[in-house]
């Protein structure tokens, strides 16, 4: 047996040792809080889920490179690496020759490992940068597609914004007040791509709250913050944060509670958003009385709060979840006007901090020194696509759309690439995705699980997972570099991602450029450098590779919690300016008005949704991220399946309308609207409010009936009913996290779990 090692997750840092059946974990004794997931780790190396083989769709083998339905049961044929990966460079040399760059997708997340190194998304579009001259590329994330591109047009980038701004240490020390619109749930918290060595959220709140700071919680579910932080829950009816947000900025305007001064020095187009307010163009006052008719907030809650925001130290926070939507955009915007007109922003422990709380980058310090980064290469290819708007590209080539300001034409990819990432969970109206992804010729998988997107693939190369191989783990905002040591050895035929590219940059005559004459051992060497030197350079504690490896951690040192470019912009506006257009807080933006799209115009503003609640879907379903797992990574680790009921995912809903469909606590239920529908497993509970129904995402999408053209989904994933729509022509973001449903008790036979179970092996 061997000793404990050290090693990373997105969700912690941890030492591990492999008895040869099950991994015994124990989180980095620094961590106060560590995650439950690092229970998914235990049981998941020998899992019947883990790709052993090479591995090619029949049908592929038979016919060649051809579009067609990619049905999950298909059989597959087992291959050796010398066979497959000449077969895989033939496909993309076929498509480049005939089509371009521009015919091949690179598509990968990013999220498969907290390493820098062994990091898929950077692997991969290394690959195609420096094999074939570049890929369509995907821009944004799932998570904050309309955020990363309103808040550049009118606060300033969405990094420093989010990560470089308000810190728990401040809020410990001066906020009073948080309005909270989606909480900040810890779950969320829990994770932090590169890794999380301590987990401060819970505790901070705490300190906070038992310093007199009031945590306001405006969302439908009442657990989207922790019990310590004893936040006063405001459950508003879904997609009205806005309608709140807009009494809360009327009532400060007509009771002259607004900070003119700060409006007038630090700000734009404040005429055009206050006469917003009063209904000049409407006739639509957007009073405390008209925010509360639309959320079901009181009205003297609203006035309170409003009043409250200008006389302590407030702070306005929006999570991930509001613009997950349609206009997901304007609760941003809305957001920032709210907290400009109270004039705190900048202050310690006040103002807006966009996405606090949503991942465990964000209120903590940024590192002094850079962390290793694996450079990807120059792509030649200058189309792309939000990264949401995958099946409208597959589905619609050569049509054009509309994306911040611009018309960009579709591309006609013949070719997928994927690596390290499950779309299954990520997108939407999974019925949909599945008729885009039969569009490709030929679509390549590299991945350690037979994960839906790997049974969608004609050719699946079978990848190490994490806990197999050596790398470094490492966030910009976690004080600890970590020698993530291998802990197993890999399973079946399994390869660390690096091997499988060089070598097939080898067939594809670009070797060199790939691999730079380095083994991976090497690279990483290679990538710590600059970060010892940096170290070296300011007379901090800089070993050697080497002697950080044997280490097995490195203290990083932190910047200067200074309230990055919001407080410098707050303290000198001239010589701070914002990298906005006007270098002010643009409350009003001409050059997003001189878009002329009809739905995001020029200021924040109330747009009604466009897809609502009746007869048939009389129910509003939250499809928020798990809390047992990383998006579906290790949906089938212990700790994942052990919030399974009868096999199925859980889905939370009020007792009161559980009681008007017949419904107990446990029972499986169907939920359905007219795009699909899965089975899911009855919680009952008062934390959801009425009329909501809450289902994570990230359950393995496992088809009833494979031969269906809208298949139902077994296991209890979302996106069988979510929407596929951009939030807006300016940013092109997903709608996952909201949709209507109705719910009925699913009293037939319960199909088999079968979302785990390898295809069928088939001969040649």
């Amino acid at each position: 047996m061997s000793d404990y090692v050290s090693h990373a997750a997105h969700w912690g840092t941890f030492t591990a040792r492999w008895d040869g059946e099950h991994l015994d974990v124990r989180p980095h004794p620094a961590d106060p809080d560590p995650s439950p997931i690092l229970g998914n780790f235990t049981d998941v190396l020998r899992h019947r889920a883990r790709i052993l083989k090479p591995s090619v769709r029949r049908s592929w083998l038979e016919r060649g490179p051809h579009p067609g339905p990619r049905r999950l049961d298909e059989p597959f044929v087992e291959m050796d690496w010398e066979e497959v990966l000449p077969l895989a460079a033939k496909a993309i040399s076929r498509v480049r020759d005939r089509h371009g760059a521009e015919g091949v997708y690179g598509g990968s997340y990013g999220w498969s490992s907290a390493g820098r190194f062994h990091h898929a998304q950077s692997q991969i579009h290394r690959f195609l940068n420096v094999a074939i001259g570049g890929y369509v590329r995907s821009v944004n994330s799932y998570s904050a597609g309309a955020s990363s591109v309103i808040l550049p047009r009118i606060l300033g980038p969405f990094e420093a914004l989010s990560r470089r701004n308000v810190t728990w240490e401040q809020i410990e020390a001066e906020t009073d007040l948080v309005l909270a619109f989606g909480g900040m749930a810890l779950k969320n918290s829990n994770v932090a791509s590169g890794g999380v060595t301590t987990h401060i959220e819970r505790g901070a709140m705490a300190r906070a709250a038992a310093r007199g700071c009031r945590f306001h919680l405006f969302s439908p579910l009442r657990d989207d913050f922790p019990p310590e932080a004893g936040a006063i829950w405001h459950p508003l009816r879904p997609g009205t944060d806005v309608a709140v947000m807009l009494g809360l900025c009327h009532t400060m305007l007509v009771e002259g509670l607004h900070d003119r001064q700060f409006l007038e020095r630090h700000c734009t187009g404040f005429d055009v958003f206050a006469a917003y307010l009063a209904g000049n163009g409407d006739g639509q006052p957007k009073t405390a009385e008209w925010a509360s008719a639309i959320s079901g907030m009181p009205t003297e809650t609203i006035v309170r709060l409003a009043r409250e925001m200008t006389t302590r130290r407030s702070l306005v926070t929006v999570a991930h979840a509001l613009q997950r939507a349609r206009f997901g955009e304007q609760p941003v915007w809305a957001g920032v006007a709210l907290a400009a007109m109270a004039g705190q922003i900048g202050l310690p422990g006040g103002g807006y901090n966009y996405a606090l709380g949503a991942m465990g980058h964000t209120g903590r310090r940024m590192n002094a020194v850079p962390i290793p980064t694996l450079a990807q290469g120059t792509n030649g290819v200058s189309n792309f696509i939000p990264v949401a708007r995958i099946s409208d590209m597959l589905l619609n080539p050569g049509a054009r759309y509309q994306y911040d300001g611009r018309e960009i034409t579709y591309p006609d990819i013949r070719l997928i690439y994927w690596a390290g990432g499950n779309p299954f969970h990520h997108h939407q109206d999974l019925n949909r995705l599945r008729k885009a992804f039969a569009v490709p010729e030929t679509i390549i998988v590299q991945e350690n699980a037979w994960t839906p997107m790997a049974r969608s693939a004609d050719i699946v190369l079978p990848a190490t997972m994490t806990l197999e191989r050596e790398d470094i783990g490492a966030a910009g905002t976690d004080p600890r570099l970590i020698a993530m040591r291998r802990l197993a050895p890999p399973i079946g035929m399994a390869r660390d991602d690096y091997d499988i590219f060089a070598d097939l940059s080898r067939l594809m005559d670009s070797e060199d450029a790939f691999t730079e004459g380095r083994n991976a051992r090497e690279w990483m060497a290679h990538l710590y450098e600059p970060t010892r030197q940096a170290l070296a350079e300011h007379g901090w504690d800089a070993p050697d590779f080497e002697e950080f490896w044997e280490r097995g951690e490195l203290a990083l040192p932190s910047a200067p919690d200074d309230g990055g470019l919001l407080r410098a912009f707050r303290n000198d506006p001239e010589a701070a300016p914002l990298p906005t257009p006007s270098g002010r807080i643009e409350l009003f933006s001409r050059t997003i008005a001189g878009f002329g799209y009809d739905d995001c115009p020029g200021h924040p503003a109330w747009l009604p949704p466009d897809e609502v609640t009746d007869e048939a879907a009389p129910l509003v379903l939250i499809a928020n991220q798990p809390a047992t797992r990383l998006h579906s990574q290790l949906d089938f680790g212990a700790y994942s399946q052990s919030s399974k009921i009868q096999g199925r995912e859980p889905a939370r809903l009020n007792p009161q309308d559980a009681a008007a469909r017949g419904i107990r606590d446990g029972d499986i239920i169907r939920i359905f609207n007219a795009r699909g529908a899965c089975l899911a497993a009855a919680v009952l509970t008062d934390g959801v409010m009425p009329g909501v129904v809450n289902l994570s995402t990230g359950a393995w999408f496992d088809p009833i009936d494979h031969e269906a053209e809208n298949a139902e989904c077994g296991h209890g994933n979302p996106n069988m009913v979510t929407r596929d729509i951009g939030t807006s022509k300016l940013a092109q973001g997903c709608c996952g996290q909201v949709t209507v449903v109705e719910v009925r008790r699913h009293d037939g036979p319960l199909p088999p779990i079968r979302a785990y179970d390898p295809p069928a092996v088939a001969g040649r």
